[in-house]
């Protein structure tokens, strides 16, 4: 029996052509994060016993995140669609003293742009194959994920290539920067993005 690959994300189908609009790089994005979201909840429901990822649930969310120009944009599309009262307080969490914590966490542990957060963020608990310089590539997890077996005894087919999610991202970044006249893999502080919005 031939032991099945790690996924790419990529389909039975041709790749649909790159974005020449904004528009156009928006409506990739969503897909992209469509297919990292029904990747993440195959591998849940095939290893719910290994991992603790659940609505509340925010060690991920410990950090100060940078995002590129195309998440940027799409979180300012979808911000008129929140509640006032969500929205003041993603102002007000973005316009407080830096810590350690990302500025979309609200108070009861759930992200305030949920439907719009960053694919980064849509990734983490998934077992993922990293490359680091020329060393060999590892999979590593979340520390609260697959603690009896390690993230390594995963089925190939549970493992998300990291390389190949960030170079799909970013191929539709640079369509989103070429379509908008901007420089090419701008980064965007979550913090000063919320801060600035309505």
């Amino acid at each position: 029996m031939t032991a099945k690959q790690p996924t790419n994300l990529s389909s039975e189908t041709p790749p649909p052509e790159l974005p020449v609009t904004g528009a156009d790089a928006l409506a990739h994005l969503r897909l992209l994060a469509q297919k990292v979201d029904a990747f993440f909840t195959r591998v849940e429901q095939q290893h719910a016993d290994h991992m603790a990822c659940r609505t509340g649930c925010n060690d991920c969310c410990h950090v100060r995140l940078t995002i590129t120009s195309v998440e940027a944009e799409a979180i300012r599309h979808h911000w008129p669609q929140l509640p006032e009262e969500v929205r003041a307080t993603l102002r007000a969490h973005a316009q407080g003293p830096s810590d350690s914590l990302c500025v979309a966490l609200q108070d009861d542990g759930r992200c305030g742009i949920y439907e719009m957060r960053p694919l980064v963020c849509r990734s983490h608990g998934l077992p993922l194959r990293l490359r680091q310089d020329k060393r060999l590539p590892i999979i590593d997890a979340c520390f609260r994920n697959f603690v009896e077996t390690g993230p390594g005894a995963v089925a190939p087919d549970c493992v998300l290539d990291q390389q190949t999610l960030s170079t799909a991202l970013l191929a539709i970044d640079a369509a989103f920067a070429r379509a908008e006249g901007r420089p090419a893999g701008e980064r965007v502080e979550l913090a000063a993005l919320l801060a600035s919005l309505p």
